[in-house]
């Protein structure tokens, strides 16, 4: 007698599609490129895919969500992440929402390779859960809604990454390949190719962005641009209270304030976004949509990872403060309809400017390891400039800067302890007194302000990490898997978890950027197909 067999329990959520239940859209399941007047989200089932398979995936994450290892790992969970099933329950949908590219209006963009499969709530938090590269969506526009293996292990990796250096962020729960071929034209130079396709599950507590209140305001549908403010307040910032005036207005400001404090972050440990699109910029503060990002390498604060933006580096690292601001003022005009008290909206622009003015000296205080006083602030703004004048100069590795900073010997500063910290020995020579003069009144400084060492040196460290994502650690696992070999990119998981310590035997992972790296693609060149 066969014994009975038994079966899993099934996946169980508890789902609260408020997205879908609230605000209008088109239920039709059409997925053929279109305009969508008058709705926020389509419905769209997601893409069968031919094979796929589990290549990672994130516990702390699916821990998030309510999900086991076991349950991560097993086939039916396996078909959901591909994309391949929708369990009941699941409203799957693609949001619409415009916005300003490279500075000029784009008009509809929307989702057009990610799928959001289901808002979920789990320990009293709420989670929306989407595939990105799942399949054709109405927004589409002329292209098929895949993602390719190399494009969803820098978003997989990239989005942990910054979560563990405390930076706000989308999350990654996994990474499937799908066993098929997407052809893509990397550097749009006329030479495409088949590579392996992948999806990545993206989790965040919510993906909206500016975009989405600017194609509202661009179609002049204001009913539904103020049904869509009330939504997202109501939803995503249930602390704002008053009345529906003062909840706008509070909101605003609110919004403008975390977007200055996540650039403040981008700054402090040298992430590029690469693409700050208004539409690529979140609501809640978030680093979202990880496409041509990049870290410096050398300080270069005209260093833009997208060649796209290779002529105009609108997108360039020295200049993310000023964009967000100017995405900020898009967000505003296009608020401007349902929000009749325009003073609100200055005040919003100015909150972004205060909280840029205060949190960015306080910042670099941190990375230097600086007691900020009224009576040091002019001269300590002139100390740190003069030291990225001279690592720009010097040609020197940004994060290893910092972090050799903090080591040293402030009684008896010695310059040669910089020495792996220049990429062209010749520039290390050349500057070698301008170093030794600045290390002087660097360490004149701090003598000066009476900080206990340990505190001081413990200070930075939490400024400056050891382990950041550099453009060549992550092509190198991308390289690996597209071979067959997953060993570095769950190496680089583990690493990334830990950014500001040391980790023995991990020692390579810190290393500035090999000279083979320099021009390599996906090192230092990468595109919007990235």
């Amino acid at each position: 007698m066969t014994p009975p067999q038994i079966q899993d329990p099934p996946l169980r959520f508890d789902y609260q599609p408020r997205f879908t239940r609230e605000l209008p859209g088109d239920p039709s399941g059409h997925l053929q490129p279109r305009q969508t007047p008058n709705v926020c989200w389509s419905h769209c089932p997601p893409t069968r895919v031919a094979a796929p398979r589990l290549l990672a995936w994130f516990p702390e994450v699916a821990e998030l969500l309510g999900l086991s290892p076991e349950e991560m790992q097993r086939p039916e969970m396996v078909e959901v992440l591909a994309g391949n099933r929708v369990l009941p329950g699941m409203t799957p949908y693609a949001a619409c929402y415009g916005g300003h590219q490279f500075g000029q209006w784009a008009g509809q963009l929307g989702d057009g390779r990610a799928i959001t499969l289901a808002e979920i709530v789990h320990a009293g938090r709420r989670w929306d859960i989407q595939l990105k590269g799942a399949g054709l969506t109405p927004y589409s526009r002329t292209a098929d809604g895949r993602a390719v293996l190399r494009s969803s292990i820098r978003e997989f990796l990239c989005s942990e990454a910054m979560y563990h250096l405390g930076i706000p962020t989308t999350r990654a729960l996994s990474l499937v390949a799908t066993g098929e071929r997407v052809v893509r034209d990397m550097f749009y130079d006329g030479r495409p190719q088949a590579e392996p396709g992948a999806i990545v599950c993206r989790v965040a507590p919510s993906f909206i962005r500016l975009g989405n209140f600017e194609i509202l305001a661009a179609r002049d549908e204001r009913e539904l641009l103020d049904r869509l403010v009330d939504f997202t307040i109501d939803r995503d910032f249930p602390e704002l209270t008053g009345s529906r005036e003062e909840r706008r207005a509070a909101w605003f400001i609110e919004v403008c304030r975390r977007t200055a404090l996540l650039v403040v972050e981008w700054q402090r440990v040298g992430f590029v976004h690469g693409v700050m699109n208004t539409d690529n910029l979140s609501i809640l503060g978030l680093t979202i949509d990880y496409g041509p990002y990049g870290w410096l390498d050398n300080y270069d604060p005209d260093w833009t990872p997208n060649t796209t933006d290779a002529q105009g580096r609108r997108y360039r690292f020295g200049n993310q403060p000023a964009i967000a601001r100017w995405n900020l003022m898009a967000f505003a005009n296009a608020l401007a309809a349902v929000l009749p008290d325009h003073d609100v909206l200055r005040d919003g622009i100015a909150r972004y400017a205060e909280t840029l003015d205060e949190a960015l000296p306080a910042m670099q205080a941190e990375k230097f390891g600086l007691a900020i006083t009224d009576d040091s602030r002019a001269d300590d703004h002139g100390l740190i400039d003069d030291a990225y004048g001279l690592l720009h100069q010097a040609n020197m590795d940004f994060t290893l800067f910092f972090r050799t900073l903090a080591a040293v010997d402030v009684e008896r500063p010695d310059p040669d302890l910089f020495d792996p910290v220049f990429y062209e020995p010749r520039l290390g020579q050349r500057h070698a007194e301008e170093l030794r003069q600045w290390l002087d009144r660097y360490c004149r400084r701090i003598r000066d302000g009476q900080e206990p060492h340990s505190q001081r040196v413990a200070r930075m460290n939490r400024a400056n990490p050891w382990f950041i994502l550099r453009n060549y650690l992550a092509q190198q696992a991308i390289d690996a898997a597209e071979r067959g070999d997953d060993a570095e990119l769950l190496r680089l998981m583990e690493v990334l978890r830990r950014p500001y310590a040391m980790q023995p035997g991990d020692e390579r992972f810190a290393e500035k950027r090999p000279d083979w790296a320099l021009n390599k693609p996906g090192c230092s060149m990468l595109s919007c197909s990235s």
